[in-house]
């Protein structure tokens, strides 16, 4: 049984017990998400495919925990004018782990 799922402008493919690392959700360390958000589920064999979303269906999820991404460098140039500009950033991550989908 597998499902997937939209969070954070991005797509997954989940299964009950898998770990993945999203953009971050607003939830503390240790509490259980219902991710609505279902764009296809399939069970057996048997494919539901949501026009946008399937009705009925959620997963749920539980947070592991909140950290940051790796550091992503911006460099800007402009050559013979004297013009650089470096920045880096690092996005907020939510690790959640799939509990079940329903």
């Amino acid at each position: 049984m597998f499902a997937v799922i939209k969070t954070g402008g991005k797509q997954y493919v989940v299964k009950p017990g898998d770990k993945i690392k999203v953009e971050k959700v607003e939830a503390n360390v240790g509490d259980t998400i219902e991710i609505k958000e279902v764009l296809l589920v399939s069970k057996e064999g048997e494919i539901k495919l949501g026009n946008p979303l399937v009705e009925g269906v959620k997963v749920i999820a539980s947070v592991v925990e909140h950290s940051k991404g790796p550091k992503v460098i911006v460099f800007k140039k402009k050559p013979k004018k004297g013009y650089k500009r470096k920045r880096g950033h690092r996005q907020l991550i939510t690790t959640l782990e799939i509990k079940e989908i329903l």
